[in-house]
């Protein structure tokens, strides 16, 4: 099946209206990503409810992941609550890395209660229940929840990431594409190796929050109290500072240009020992997601230097997107969605490539110029995105039920 590019105007509003959504994801305390997004444009029209999933890998001895589990069991003591109009959270206390049946068996029986506690907190009737999955190791839960379709929404290459069991996760995924009624993926290559294995297969690309990030074009917002006093040209990163950040590549950079001060916006869970030791590298750490426009408008460059891996090579960095709403010229390494963008990214393969590409980015950075960035994703908003997802699940919806039973109207 062909992809669907995002900015196809034959999209209709074919909405999914009244269902019970339930939503196996990452915590939802987390930095806004593409599920984030999604499960919020899907509750303006249907109850949702959003399950902190921590089953994929088993902890290890480390201060993040102790700091990770007891965040979790707070939540799970807390109970289901309300985090929007009509979605509510819940965390229920599964078995981490379950391999055996007794445990998987305990893990299907412990998340189908936690949802039908949930349930209960909207006070309306269903037309349908929907499974929708970003996890790849949820086999076991189709069919738990009496759902019409089960929706697999794969925005990561989750067998390469650090502390995943490769074999397993590829075993479970397999499983969970044989039940699913379609597969979503967020970059061409996710959606290549996806279609081999599935025949309701789509490619779509994650959008943007444009009217936030779009705020930050004129460069008006109030400088935030944390680089406040930074003078001169900014280059600036944002988001999770993890395994497949470069962190030798941001320091080589900052090396070369002396005269920028780089700033980091997001937790740091790698190793920045490097970069604490530069003076001109700022480490701000996680700010609030009302705030980033204020520090991308003080940004003249906005920086994707992943290290080049087979996860990363399937990656589709939201944040790409937001920099570009935002105006600012992208310098990223070679990651094959975000060269789709240029002229808007350049792409740089070297510490003194990526140095010399900033500082050709420093000197056009004029507001036309950050204007005519940001008009090139202003398609490409996240409400635009769900319409089109909820476009393609209830075809896909629709064509099953012309092929088994007599179609029930939405």
């Amino acid at each position: 099946m062909s992809p669907i590019a995002i900015n196809d105007r034959r999209i209709t509003d074919r909405r999914i209206t009244d269902r019970l959504i339930v939503c196996i994801a990452s915590d939802w305390g987390v930095d806004p990503t593409s599920k984030h997004h999604v499960m919020r444009e899907l509750s303006r029209h249907n109850d949702v409810v959003w399950v902190n999933y921590h089953g994929s890998r088993r902890p290890v001895l480390t201060t993040t992941d102790a700091r990770g589990a007891w965040s979790a069991l707070r939540r799970v003591f807390a109970g289901a609550g309300f985090v929007g109009d009509r979605m509510v959270q819940t965390t229920p206390l599964v078995i981490p890395g379950a391999t055996n049946p007794v445990q998987i068996g305990w893990n299907r029986r412990i998340i189908a209660r936690a949802v039908a506690r949930a349930r209960r907190h909207f006070n309306r009737h269903h037309r349908g229940v929907q499974l929708w999955t970003f996890a790849p190791d949820v086999d076991y839960l189709p069919g738990a929840f009496g759902e019409e379709c089960v929706v697999y929404y794969c925005v990561d290459e989750f067998s390469q990431f650090a502390g995943y069991d490769t074999e397993r996760t590829l075993a479970a995924e397999g499983r969970l594409m044989a039940a699913a009624d379609i597969v979503l993926t967020s970059s061409a290559d996710l959606y290549t190796t996806r279609a081999k294995r599935h025949g309701h297969v789509h490619l779509v690309r994650h959008g943007v929050d444009y009217a936030h990030f779009r705020s930050a074009v004129d460069r008006a917002l109030p400088v935030p109290d944390p680089i406040a006093s930074i003078r001169g040209p900014v280059v600036g990163f944002v988001g999770l500072v993890e395994h497949w950040i470069d962190v030798r590549l941001i320091a080589q950079v900052a090396r070369h240009l002396c005269d920028v001060a780089f700033v980091i916006v997001g937790a740091c869970h790698a190793d920045v020992t490097a970069l604490r030791s530069l003076d001109n590298v700022h480490l701000v750490g996680r700010q609030p997601y009302a705030s980033l426009p204020a520090y991308l408008s003080r940004f003249d460059v906005g920086i994707i230097p992943f290290q080049l891996t087979t996860m990363t090579r399937n990656v589709n960095p939201i944040k790409l997107r937001e920099y570009l709403a935002a105006g600012l010229p992208v310098v990223s390494t070679n990651l094959p969605e975000v060269r789709r963008m240029t002229p808007h990214v350049t792409i740089a393969s070297t510490p003194d490539a990526f140095a010399q590409a900033i500082r050709r980015c420093i000197g056009n950075n004029r507001v036309a110029a950050r204007l005519a960035r940001s008009l090139a994703v202003t398609d490409q908003d996240w409400s635009r995105v769900t319409a089109q997802v909820s476009q393609l699940v209830r075809d896909r919806i629709d064509h099953r039920r012309t092929h088994t039973t007599a179609p029930a109207p939405f």
